[in-house]
């Protein structure tokens, strides 16, 4: 039986810490009021990824209402030893996310492993499972726990809220095996959240960018759903 290629869940935490990676080199750092794109993405692929399928995190909504906490904090010094300084983070955090998965066109040597329907009903699997990796909310300190849901099934503090618009704030990377060149970007974008609910713009729709470094692609192993030992058990179901 064919299912549509979308997956949704919820993600929650005590404490999330959305930040541009750029400006994470020590200091003090403060979260963005919402997450990136980019620490979505990070999630779902804890929860399952394999290098023949891209995440496409199409849209979340704020369940709580938004507040902060500064905390202090001792990070390591390059030069060694440790400086004293003040993270805020979000806390008490809730999401929906919805989300889809497309290929990998660069990875040619993962053609055969193309499986729409079985990449998504082991995808399921992992969320209802809460991941295959632990999950965090943008920091290690950051533990979240990931369980499916339909999107927009319960209330939120924002519902009917009205519209909050938010300045340039941190996308995503796009990475030498995503992106097909031998570059690292970071990519940027003004969101606005709409009664709780922000709709991400596609990747390659940001226009505002900056190459980070460059970097060669180094792709791990081609492996796809075979080695996982579920083939046999996800033919069962899917039949």
């Amino acid at each position: 039986m064919e299912k549509e290629n979308k997956v949704e869940f919820k993600v929650e935490g005590k404490y999330a810490l959305f930040t541009d990676p750029l400006t994470k080199i020590g200091g003090e750092k403060c979260s963005y009021h919402i997450p990136t794109y980019e620490a979505l993405k990070g999630i779902l692929s804890s929860v399952y990824w394999k290098p023949t399928i891209i995440w496409v995190i199409d849209r979340v909504r704020v369940i709580k209402r938004i507040r902060t906490q500064t905390r202090s904090a001792k990070p390591v010094e390059y030069g060694g030893g440790n400086s004293l300084a003040i993270y805020t983070y979000l806390t008490d955090v809730e999401y929906q996310v919805q989300a889809h998965f497309g290929w990998n066109m660069n990875r040619e040597d993962m053609a055969k492993d193309r499986n729409e329907n079985k990449h998504y009903y082991v995808a399921q699997r992992m969320i209802e499972r809460g991941g295959r990796r632990d999950i965090f909310l943008g920091a290690r300190e950051c533990q979240a726990y990931v369980e499916p849901c339909r999107f927009g099934d319960r209330k939120s503090d924002y519902d009917d809220y009205g519209e909050i618009a938010f300045d340039l704030m941190f996308h995503g990377f796009d990475y030498p095996d995503e992106l097909g060149k031998d570059e690292l970007q970071a990519r940027f974008w003004r969101p606005k959240m709409v009664d709780g609910i922000i709709d991400f713009i596609r990747p390659e729709a940001c226009t505002i960018r900056k190459l980070v470094r460059t970097m060669k692609a180094n792709p791990p192993e081609s492996v796809g759903l075979e080695e996982e030992g579920l083939l046999d058990e996800l033919d069962t179901q899917i039949a």
